[in-house]
């Protein structure tokens, strides 16, 4: 029987910091020109920002996944505040092919989408397995 290595990235480190990228970008590459710019926040939980054209703001975070809202603040290494908040569902880290049509639905209110906050994880459980699950997006832009 072969035997599997996990490799889990030590967290605060740099390359833990920049894990959620190449998801991020994934999603960012699907959306198009809906997205007019975007940045990650601080940790604590990973966090990032993507400024939608109609002028609303989707924000991912590690612990609910994403959301959508109208921008009322927010920049470049700090946490971004939304108002009239909708969540996507469909977990942390929903293929980048599945956020448009999420999008849909939470601008519409249906579908899987919420007002409700969903807590998939805490951003303190740094040996769940989330590491692993952003390596599968790292892999995939690296190969």
């Amino acid at each position: 029987m072969p035997s599997v290595a996990i490799r889990h990235v030590e967290p605060y480190t740099d390359e833990w910091l920049q894990q959620p990228v190449s998801y991020l970008q994934q999603v960012i590459d699907v959306l198009g020109r809906e997205v007019t710019d975007w940045w990650e926040g601080p940790c604590d939980p990973r966090d990032a920002t993507l400024r939608l054209a109609d002028g609303s703001a989707l924000v991912w975070d590690e612990e609910s996944g994403w959301r959508l809202g109208s921008f009322v603040s927010g920049g470049r290494g700090a946490h971004t505040e939304l108002a009239g908040v909708r969540y996507l569902g469909h977990g942390l880290l929903p293929k980048p092919e599945r956020v448009p049509p999420a999008l849909s639905d939470a601008r519409a209110g249906v579908g899987a989408s919420s007002a409700w906050r969903p807590c998939y994880r805490s951003h303190r459980n740094c040996r769940d397995g989330f590491d692993v699950a952003l390596e599968f997006y790292s892999r995939l832009i690296g190969a």
